[in-house]
């Protein structure tokens, strides 16, 4: 590994598109118009711009700058006396401007290794080119920027980006060529940065696509990798630094060093005898009275002697010719194993990046800065002829960064900038679908009051949460014995089921069961169709059984809403999910299939129950845990039941014992209750449903409609130009496409982008980027959290009515739960449980999870039916 690799937080988009390159003027393209600050800081000078870009037909970038110094004493005092001359330098530029007044967005070059988390935030590792300010390192710079303008008070500005130099100068030069992918210093010290492929990034997330890599290769041989090749005149000028054993590579390459290295071996020479007869100077023997300077003079091929005779007398020296001829020779020496080492590293990057795009042959661009290779006569050809004979297969162009790094930062924050405006507009479209903790204890409050509406003479007909009574008052008590049969529709499939019940010391419930589809035309034809086809499923079980012709007592699962008059009878209030079979609302649904049955002439069964799955799945888990008291479903639909007090339930007659209630829950906010919670997706989703303003709590939980409102959030988001690049794919505009099982598969936590990005292309989406895929991850988390909280919150108001029913500060109850929303989703029962426990914090409630589906239940209710029965026989 050339260096640590840190990255730097720009967006792929800021310069390279997903997977395809697109260039930077393109991307510029892309920018708002305005004005962009950029501070550039990487020594002791340092530079503010202010960069403009206008749009007549063609963009166009202008820039005004003014360089400020910074005092020696300020870059080894202390981090506040350091932010706060910047912060005055930065109040002087913008007033002699004229434009203290405005906020305008910022890109901050910071030249020294960072460690970025986000684009806005870069956290100082360690000072490098004889900067040593305190209280700094391991401190975010952006922050203590903001904090230094902050406290002076006099103007304010949106620092947006922070960026590293050599990035900067990538983008500087991209602007002009558009294959430069590499960013090259060498001045007082040096690094590099290059696109690298994502999929080689373990430390973000995502692999389509490019990013940044701000290599920090200075630090290069700090684990000893250089030790080899590094002379005593390197330990030498390491051992007097002021960080000994770091930025190796840097010492042996950068300007801030070359001097010092040609000084170092002067002096040997020397004291050998081998320069000036021997003798040396006070000035000689100074650290830092050679410069850099000195040796990009004496290299000149027209005036070097000359310049070389001229620094040695400066230094107190009487040199000879002779001297004068070693001394640039010394000094050629220096500086090409500089420009060399730096080729030999920067082919290793080329190599990185002709193998990521296994290419025989790369042609790509270096934007280059620095003053060693501007201004030291050789370096930059040492440096391009090296390159050209270690990477013979790559045809490289070196580009000078003209105007410096400080562009590029502009550039940046000018993309940054729009896309943070993008950022803001997404979260607050997704904000609508946030809920809070006040907002969920409404909905707890508002479902409280439609129960004791639902319950109540007086109120019912206009509750929206209707609280059927089912007739189902005892449990089983373990002498049931015998075969039942059950049949289990809640959907377009539906199971019939063979239950053996045995009693006594081995009591046990065997099952046997067959899954049936029913197709869409005849959910939606008649009644008649409905139930025949069922009745010839129940045939087809029966001969799969070897039953053909049995007469058994038969317990009817029907998860639509119901009002039953006695335990045998269940008349349909109305169809949901999708059903639409005519002449069954408002009819007795066991009478429609013993008719069928009938009908059919093949067998004769006996409908002893007829249950809701809500209530199905509360006896099954109830002969399990006796404590399980309420029953709930959150699949293609949602519902719950629970043993209420008889005295609560009005609509029947008696005070005593208990009585299970199907609530109906998802009918819950068809009066208004929710209409200060739906947001403009829900109303799209209702508008386009079967039947528009029903089931409206529903809508906003179950399987059937989260996948919906995934759909009608991207549309909306596509349509405003924040996802997919504005391009909209015809399978996207097709209702019901995006199931609801997309969500819970992005929304696993073993799934990658990757395979994120394949579920989209899927639907259509085939350009659709990395970013693309957090997003949509983004829109599926937050629509189904919302989900499983709304949930929570309903459940919670269910808990504390049995236990204020019951007179109890605590309650400790057991809640049966089947759906393939709930067992289905990663993430949907661990929220629903969190909330429930938040906002009830006086009930104990364990959560089990119904293996055996609401068919064993009805079976069991069953076989409770027969066995009072037959003892009031």
């Amino acid at each position: 590994m050339i260096a640590s690799h840190l990255l730097a937080y720009y967006f792929t988009e800021l310069h390279h598109d997903h997977v395809q390159k697109v260039s930077n003027s393109q991307h510029l393209q892309c920018f708002e118009t305005g004005d962009f600050l950029a501070l550039d800081l990487g020594g002791t000078n340092f530079r503010v711009l202010l960069v403009r870009v206008s749009s007549n037909g063609k963009q166009k970038v202008e820039m005004e700058n003014q360089i400020y110094a910074i005092p020696e004493n300020i870059m080894r005092g202390s981090g506040t006396e350091l932010f706060d001359h910047i912060a005055e330098c930065l109040a002087n530029f913008l007033e002699k401007l004229g434009i203290k007044d405005k906020k305008l967005p910022l890109g901050f070059t910071f030249s020294f290794p960072c460690q970025q988390t986000k684009l806005d935030e870069s956290f100082l590792v360690s000072w490098t080119k004889g900067s040593k300010a305190s209280g700094v390192e391991g401190r975010d710079v952006v922050g203590l920027l903001r904090k230094a303008i902050k406290k002076r008070g006099d103007f304010d500005i949106d620092i947006v980006a922070v960026i590293n130099d050599t990035v900067g100068t990538m983008m500087t030069c991209g602007y002009d060529d558009h294959h430069c992918e590499i960013g090259l210093i060498v001045g007082t010290g040096t690094n590099a940065c290059y696109m690298e492929e994502m999929r080689h990034l373990e430390l973000v997330d995502g692999d389509e696509g490019r990013m940044c890599v701000n290599m920090e290769w200075g630090a290069f041989g700090d684990d000893g990798a250089l030790d080899d090749i590094r002379t005593e005149f390197d330990r030498e000028i390491d051992a007097g630094s002021l960080n000994p054993g770091k930025q190796l590579f840097e010492k042996m390459i950068s300007g801030m060093y070359l001097g010092e290295l040609v000084r170092l071996i002067l002096v040997k020479m020397a004291k050998d005898g081998l320069l000036f007869q021997g003798h040396t100077t006070p000035d000689l023997l100074t650290t830092g009275h050679f410069q850099t300077s000195f040796v990009s003079a004496m290299e000149n091929k027209k005036s070097g002697l000359v310049s070389a005779e001229q620094v040695l007398r400066g230094l107190g020296l009487d040199p000879s010719p002779e001297d004068c001829v070693a001394t640039q020779r010394v000094c050629q020496i220096v500086s090409t194993r500089a420009a060399h080492l730096c080729a030999a590293t920067l082919a290793a990057v080329l190599r990185q990046i002709r193998d990521n795009k296994a290419a025989e042959r790369l042609r790509t661009t270096v934007g280059v800065d620095g003053s060693v290779y501007k201004n030291h006569p050789q370096f930059a050809r040492r440096l391009n002829k090296m390159v050209r004979l270690l990477v013979p297969d790559c045809d490289v162009r070196f580009l000078r960064s003209e105007d410096g790094s400080g562009k590029g930062a502009a550039m940046v924050t000018a993309v940054a900038h729009r896309l943070a405006k993008q950022h803001a507009e997404r979260q607050r479209i997704l904000n609508t679908l946030r809920l809070s903790r006040d907002q969920l204890l409404e909905v707890k409050k508002r479902m409280e009051e439609e129960m004791n509406r639902g319950l109540a003479k007086k109120t019912h007909a206009t509750a929206t949460v209707k609280m059927l009574p089912t007739f189902v008052r005892s449990t089983p008590d373990g002498t049931e014995r015998g075969d039942f049969l059950a049949l289990d529709l809640g959907g377009t499939n539906f199971r019939v089921l063979l239950v053996r019940v045995r009693s006594g010391k081995r009591r046990s419930v065997e099952m046997h069961n067959k899954i049936y589809t029913i197709p869409q035309d005849i959910t939606q034809g008649t009644g008649e169709e409905l139930f025949d086809h069922i009745v010839h499923c129940i045939a087809d079980f029966l001969e799969y059984m070897g039953m053909k012709g049995a007469s058994l007592p038969l317990g009817f699962t029907f998860s639509f809403p119901c009002h039953q008059t006695r335990l045998d009878q269940g008349i349909l209030i109305k169809w949901t999910k999708g059903f639409k079979a005519s002449g069954c609302e408002g009819e007795d649904v066991a009478a429609l299939l013993k008719d069928a049955i009938h009908r059919s002439e093949e067998f004769d069964l006996d409908v002893v129950a007829v249950v809701n799955d809500t209530v199905g799945t509360m006896m099954t888990c109830g002969y399990e845990d006796p404590q399980c008291e309420v029953g709930l479903i959150v699949g293609t639909g949602t519902n719950t039941c629970y043993m209420e007090e008889m005295s609560n339930v009005e609509l029947v007659d008696g005070d005593e014992g208990r009585m299970c209630v199907n609530m109906e829950w998802g009918a819950f906010g068809d009066r208004g209750e929710l209409d200060d919670l739906c947001t403009e997706f829900d109303r799209a989703v209702d508008d386009q449903s079967t039947y528009p303003g029903k089931q409206r709590y529903e809508k906003m939980i179950s399987g059937m409609y989260l996948g919906e409102i995934v759909r009608n959030v991207l549309l909306d988001f596509t349509a405003k130009g924040l996802l997919f690049r504005g391009k909209l794919s015809e399978r996207l505009k097709t209702r019901g496409i995006f199931e609801t099982k997309f969500l819970s598969q992005i929304e696993s936590d073993r799934l990658a982008l990757r395979q994120v990005r394949s579920i989209l292309q899927h639907l259509g989406l085939t350009s659709s980027t990395c970013d693309d895929s957090i997003l949509v991850k983004e829109v599926c988390s937050v629509v189904s959290k919302r989900a499983a909280q709304l949930c929570g919150a309903g459940l919670s108001a269910v808990v504390d009515k049995i236990r204020l029913n019951r007179g109890l500060e605590k309650l400790s109850i057991t809640v049966g739960v089947d759906g393939t929303l709930y067992k289905l989703h990663p993430h949907f029962a661990t929220i629903m449980r969190e909330t429930l426990r938040d906002l009830t914090p006086n009930c104990e409630v364990t959560l089990i999870q119904s293996e055996d589906g609401s068919g064993k239940g009805a079976a069991l209710i069953t076989a409770v039916a027969c066995r009072l029965r037959d003892a009031g026989k």
